[in-house]
């Protein structure tokens, strides 16, 4: 693994409030935490360690952390189960997942299970706090910079400052993968976009070329977005995804 130094042309992310951003790692070896606390310290960040699953779930009601790096393989329950225990409790903290599997099945398995990002060891550190930097950026912790924070399409509204979404008036609740996801269909209304541009705007990486993590958010967003109503998330066989208003 490289070296913990951050490039110094890329900014520091830090809450809306201006409050450090604190970030939770996951894993029983010991020197790769190290590693990681070190890399994620030098961010700026307020970082915390577990070497264990039920430590995991007990550290995170505690601290509250705002992205959990966590490793699947863990000596009791597995990153799974860790990662079940803090969703029940209501959150949607941005989890990366940590591991030594890579087949294709295994990546699948972790964002089926409400994961948003995904590395397999070995990694690099950079990559680490890359990817982080990404899914805080999509979490609520950063304010979007437009004059009108609201986006609406149909009957279809979401709100990048409040991270609100609703349809028809009643709200959706979305992971922040989801709402980035969402919010690149809206800002193109009518407009094919491929499941290359998606891979490249929302996970900011072509994730190994899996165009099949798209089509996995993309009927999880259907679910959510059309389930019961007349369908805004359109598939345009060959080419790609769009949504349109209703009607």
């Amino acid at each position: 693994m490289s070296s913990a130094r951050a490039d110094s042309r890329t900014p520091n992310v830090t809450k809306a409030d201006g409050s450090m951003v604190r970030v939770l790692v996951v894993d029983d070896e010991h020197s790769l935490t190290e590693l990681l606390k070190m890399a994620l310290k030098y961010e700026g960040w307020d970082v915390r360690t577990a070497a264990d699953g039920l430590s995991a779930v007990r550290v995170a009601r505690d601290f509250r952390p705002d992205a959990i790096v966590l490793d699947i393989m863990l000596p009791d329950i597995d990153g799974l189960e860790v990662l079940q225990r803090v969703r029940a409790d209501g959150t949607e903290t941005p989890v990366l997942f940590l591991t030594a599997k890579d087949s294709l099945d295994d990546r699948i398995a972790g964002l089926t299970a409400g994961g948003d990002d995904y590395v397999t060891k070995p990694f690099s550190l950079e990559e680490v706090v890359a990817r982080l930097r990404g899914l805080i950026r999509r979490s609520t912790l950063t304010l979007a910079q437009t004059k009108d924070p609201v986006l609406a399409v149909g009957d279809l509204t979401l709100d990048e400052d409040s991270y609100e979404v609703a349809r028809g008036g009643i709200p959706i609740d979305l992971t922040a993968t989801e709402f980035e996801l969402l919010r690149f269909l809206m800002r193109n209304p009518r407009r094919v976009l491929s499941k290359a541009q998606i891979l490249d705007r929302v996970w900011s990486y072509d994730f190994g070329g899996r165009e099949s993590v798209v089509e996995l958010y993309i009927s999880y967003l259907r679910k959510k977005i059309d389930a019961g109503r007349e369908p805004m998330i359109h598939t345009v066989r060959g080419a790609g995804y769009m949504l349109k208003a209703a009607g």
